[in-house]
């Protein structure tokens, strides 16, 4: 009859509610100090050290500086305090300890939900590319920005990255839930690249119409469909695959496959990066060229006009840079803030 009891009981205890578990918390420290109280124990009973005494007896820690001093007391802290205290106090630990683990998995398996804002969303799983992808942006993120990084995917996997990234799991790229998750309408980048050019096309089309804003990059293998999205979605920044051009322009020009892997990754020697012109006015070209490389040993390559967004590769020294143009540079690391005014010849 008592194994049954015992069975009852703690099948009971371990499929309690937190709320079921802080009533049974509350009835143990009432029911406590009614028998206390019933046993002449004033001392344990009348002051404030009540809990403190409570909260140490039950957890066995036991420091001595109080007990209680009638034998009935004492009965009942031997049959009723310690044991059922030591109980609760090992369920509401091992609760709270199960609470943080199963939070942990869940991220760690993308089923949590995210609260990132002004983030880097990646979009889709391409294998050791995606790692390779991440790695980068992590080393950029060292330099310069403090962005966040979350991978959103469809595969069955867990982050590949823990406590570096954040991550989420989806069944769609267009599910509206799913992709609340991962914070897509408060990003400020979304790189998509899927092994499928078709899935590409549709999770860069609803990012688009969630986050019209975001600067969104997509990875296509045929150059077709980024032509076909770009003329849906001109804000859209279609990157097709290079591979065949880089093997006609080394085959041309040997070592060209080199110097275009260097100045893309940011782990080998000099690396392209870019930065906006936060001056007041109109400067040339030729006015912050050799600035820029005496003071930040930097050399300009390029430069984007705001208005047209119209790209112009090693510019002539009397073009413009207007006040909000980028300007793409190449350099050992990136420049954390020009100061304009001084460059200028």
């Amino acid at each position: 009859m008592f194994e049954r009891i015992k069975g009852v009981v703690l099948k009971h205890f371990m499929y309690l509610r937190w709320h079921g578990i802080f009533l049974a918390i509350l009835f143990y420290v009432v029911s406590s100090w009614v028998l206390l109280r019933l046993c002449g124990e004033n001392a344990l009973t009348s002051t404030t050290d009540f809990l403190y005494w409570l909260a140490v007896t039950a957890s066995t820690v036991g420091y001595g500086d109080l007990s209680p001093s009638t034998g009935a007391g004492r009965v009942v802290v031997s049959v009723y305090v310690i044991p059922l205290g030591l109980g609760l106090f090992g369920l509401g630990v091992g609760r709270v300890a199960t609470f943080v683990s199963y939070q942990w998995r869940k991220g760690i398996q993308g089923l949590k939900k995210l609260n990132e804002n002004d983030h880097i969303l990646v979009v889709g799983w391409n294998g050791n590319k995606t790692i390779h992808l991440i790695k980068l942006l992590l080393r950029e993120m060292e330099h310069g920005s403090s962005k966040s990084i979350v991978l959103c995917v469809k595969r069955e996997m867990e982050n590949p990255f823990p406590d570096k990234i954040g991550f989420v799991r989806v069944t769609s790229y267009s599910s509206e839930e799913d992709m609340d998750r991962a914070s897509v309408k408060s990003s400020s980048c979304i790189i998509v690249d899927n092994t499928d050019d078709d899935i590409t096309m549709t999770s860069a089309l609803y990012c688009s119409s969630q986050n019209p804003e975001a600067h969104i990059i997509a990875y296509f293998q045929k150059e077709e469909l980024g032509r076909l999205l770009k003329s849906h979605c001109p804000n859209i920044e279609c990157m097709p695959s290079v591979s065949v051009e880089m093997i006609a322009k080394s085959a041309v020009d040997p070592g060209s496959s080199v110097l275009h892997h260097e100045l893309l990754d940011v782990n080998k020697g000099m690396t392209q990066y870019s930065t906006i012109y936060s001056g007041s006015d109109v400067l040339k070209v030729g006015d912050i060229f050799k600035g820029l490389k005496e003071r930040y040993d930097a050399t300009l390559i390029g430069i984007t006009h705001l208005e047209n967004g119209g790209m112009r590769i090693n510019p002539s020294l009397d073009s413009d840079i207007k006040p909000g143009s980028t300007v793409y540079y190449i350099a050992d690391e990136r420049v954390a803030s020009f100061d304009w005014s001084d460059m200028s010849v």
